[in-house]
């Protein structure tokens, strides 16, 4: 396949760095647990600089289609194989779906600058302030799950709205921004003290963390959501159609 890359194209360059490494990624010839090009090499193939080409490869290893290894190099992550929600919603949405009455708890939100992670994700710089939503939230007789949000400026989110409402309503009423595709990650882990304070347990307890990345109609990252449930209280379902 060819490696290059439109020097003339307006599309930035890590996106078009992200769409060419997408296309390795699907490439038979990096199957099999072959490493990829190393850093240097791939960076001045494409004439790029090694910071533009890690925006785009940091990206991919986050979503779990790649594998970096310290002293190795990078290659395409093993097919794995996951259950997938057609038509997901917001936390109070769900809820309200089931019929179960929902209790906000705790309520903060913050200007913050985002760790490495975040920024890799949105594609912005450390040094940019993003908006930190934090809620806890669960049934009137206790909390049961505690969600951390952050969100790309590029919603336009002041931080002065009613957050008492569906989170993606918000969105789309106030800020033409439709959520269209959420990707999760969901496993298990022992709460630390912080997290057991918030959810009413003892440090140590069973809980389920989930992250969610939530994309607008263009794939563009506008959400980066961590969710710490508590595991004797919730049940994740997944319900899956064969086509």
């Amino acid at each position: 396949m060819k490696i290059a890359l439109n020097h003339k194209s307006p599309i930035p360059l890590h996106i078009q760095a992200e769409e060419l490494l997408r296309r390795m990624i699907a490439d038979p010839q990096f199957q099999n647990g072959k490493l990829l090009p190393n850093e240097i090499d791939l960076a001045n193939q494409l004439a790029i600089s090694r910071t533009t080409l890690r925006q785009a490869l940091n990206k991919l290893v986050y979503e779990g289609l790649l594998i970096r290894k310290k002293g190795v190099g990078t290659k395409v992550a093993d097919a794995m194989i996951s259950s997938k929600s057609v038509n997901w919603l917001s936390f109070s949405q769900e809820m309200k779906a089931r019929g179960i009455p929902i209790k906000n708890f705790e309520l903060h939100v913050s200007w913050i600058y985002p760790e490495e992670v975040i920024a890799n994700f949105f594609n912005i710089k450390t040094d940019q302030k993003i908006l930190k939503l934090e809620r806890l939230r669960g049934r009137p007789e206790g909390p049961f799950v505690y969600f951390v949000s952050y969100f790309h400026p590029r919603t336009g989110l002041t931080g002065e709205e009613d957050f008492k409402r569906p989170l993606y309503d918000i969105l789309q009423a106030d800020y033409n921004i439709i959520s269209e595709l959420s990707k999760e990650e969901i496993s298990a882990k022992a709460a630390d003290k912080f997290i057991a304070a918030k959810l009413e347990t003892e440090p140590g307890s069973p809980i389920l963390f989930r992250k969610r990345f939530v994309y607008d109609q263009a794939d563009r990252p506008i959400e980066y959501n961590l969710g710490y449930y508590k595991a004797d209280s919730f049940v994740y379902t997944v319900e899956s159609r064969r086509g």
